[in-house]
């Protein structure tokens, strides 16, 4: 039993390093130890103590196991099974996590309604309240109420909670108004390769603000009077610099122009909501956006994030690889007309109703009718741009919707250095994808989906990729260690089966 026991930890430790794209003399160097004790763990022939499980869970970003707390969630999944009846999109996770880091401009009250109660948040929450910021949930839940302290205990944040999401990084531009010095962690997420912060020290810095990053940890001082004296020229029309930039330039007491501006759904969210505290916005939608800051900012706000566009794709997508009729509504459409003039040339049967707007009063929603379709691959390759092109983060769904297309289809991730080389997952399930670089897949269809046990990918949108896929697949299928799904989808599982999916959360004992 016991042999049995560390064979069993070892191919989790195994799969774990092998979807984080490590050797086992990487993790050997993480760990202190050698590659040979690594090799003789994975192969379940080295006793292995519960604090070396935790050690190198850590060093994976992996819950391998879990001490003192329910293990890590699994989902069982009976495919085959057809979609049907109406689905609504939830608020947008990245809005979301922009606005949690947008409330620490604010003296007074913010109210944020219909909060995503997803893990992605909840580390959030976590580091919030480590440094003394209350927060609470209210009307049964649904709605989130954040009251900062006159003085953040930056000294008390909690690090793990940090270390586990990319949104720290959105910390910098609040917080250079509040103190002339701070620490925060590096910022962790999905891995998704080598993210540098430089796009964000370029913005900045013009803020005054300066970075030594030394073992793990962002060491930032505030140079006091320091004045962008021209356009803020962003290097990358990312969307995190941009709102990194565009919360350094809202309590800036002067006028801001930031060029290269990203104008994504998440991006124009934290405008209106920046515009609720006072400071005025010119360039919405646009790439170019002037700030005109607001030095003391002390209001009691209420503010509604609009719907997720690719919560809203996810769900598109779940709806053809299952061949089903699903009505998703509350869509986006405006961050997701490119997608569907895409899916519209493959063949794509929908109907949208007429537009109407969302609880921001500023984004435009539909509710789209998807039905069984018979699709063919695109002529062109699927590859992203910035708004209003194809978004970055839908790219992955293309890659299942593709499999079941008649032809042949190039997709380019060009962003992310892993994120392609996931997608190939799918392959376990019946797909016929041909990895050609870190960055491209050829993706054959149509795809006969078979049922298949397997560990979840550690980046989010390809495991809610190999997800769907399951459902599409005959048979019972495992998915193991689904946090990452957790930290971008609410109650996805449980949604998918209010419209007719079989999906069982289960962990082990």
């Amino acid at each position: 039993m016991a042999d049995d026991y560390l064979v069993r930890i070892g191919k989790l430790i195994r799969d774990a390093r092998q979807h984080r794209g490590w050797t086992q003399s990487q993790l050997a160097d993480a760990l202190g130890t050698s590659q040979s004790a690594v090799n003789r763990i994975e192969r379940g022939n080295q006793n292995i103590s519960l604090e070396m499980i935790a050690r190198i869970g850590e060093a994976l970003d992996s819950e391998i196991v879990s001490l003192g707390y329910a293990g890590p969630m699994h989902l069982r999944v009976v495919g085959g099974r057809r979609l049907s009846g109406a689905i609504d999109v939830k608020t947008s996770k990245n809005a979301c996590v922009a606005l949690l880091c947008a409330s620490l401009l604010n003296k007074g009250r913010t109210v944020l309604r219909r909060v995503a109660r997803i893990e992605e948040v909840y580390r959030l929450l976590e580091v919030l309240n480590s440094i003394g910021v209350r927060t609470r949930w209210i009307n049964d839940g649904v709605d989130l109420e954040i009251v900062p302290p006159a003085r953040l205990d930056m000294d008390a944040m909690d690090a793990d909670a940090a270390r586990r999401t990319r949104s720290i990084i959105m910390f910098l531009g609040p917080l250079l108004h509040r103190m002339d010095r701070f620490r925060l962690p590096y910022a962790g997420g999905c891995d998704l390769g080598t993210r540098t912060i430089e796009p964000h020290m370029i913005a900045l810095r013009r803020f005054g603000l300066d970075i030594t990053a030394t073992e793990g940890i962002y060491h930032a001082q505030v140079e006091a009077g320091v004045s962008p004296g021209r356009p803020i020229v962003l290097t990358e029309r990312g969307d995190t610099v941009t709102e990194n930039a565009l919360l350094a330039a809202a309590r800036h007491d002067g006028v801001t122009v930031i060029r290269n501006a990203s104008s994504n759904y998440m991006v124009q969210d934290l405008c209106f909501f920046l515009e609720a505290l006072g400071v005025q916005v010119e360039g919405i939608g646009t790439t170019t956006l002037t700030v005109h800051g607001v030095p003391n900012i002390d209001v009691d706000v209420d503010y509604s994030p609009s719907e997720d566009p690719v919560e809203a794709m996810s769900l598109l997508a779940a709806a053809v690889v299952t061949e089903s009729e699903l009505t998703i509504r509350r869509v986006p459409i405006e961050f997701m007309e490119i997608e569907l003039a895409v899916l519209e040339e493959m063949g794509l049967d929908h109907d949208r109703s007429a537009e109407y707007s969302a609880d921001n009063g500023r984004t435009r929603l539909v509710d789209l009718t998807v039905r069984p379709s018979k699709l063919e691959a695109p002529i062109d390759k699927i590859h992203p741009m910035p708004f209003p092109g194809l978004n970055i983060d839908n790219v992955p769904f293309f890659a299942a919707i593709a499999a079941v297309a008649q032809g042949q289809t190039l997709i380019h991730d060009w962003v992310y250095d892993n994120r392609a080389i996931y997608l190939t997952d799918l392959n376990r399930l019946g797909g016929r994808l041909q990895l050609l670089d870190p960055h491209r897949v050829l993706v054959e269809g149509p795809t006969r989906w078979r049922a298949a046990e397997m560990m979840c990918p550690p980046a989010l949108r390809p495991a809610v990729v190999v997800l769907l896929a399951m459902m599409a697949a005959e048979g019972t299928s495992v998915l193991r260690n689904v946090y990452v799904i957790n930290r971008g989808y609410e109650e996805l599982a449980e949604r998918l089966n209010s419209v007719g999916a079989q999906i069982e959360i289960f962990r082990d004992i």
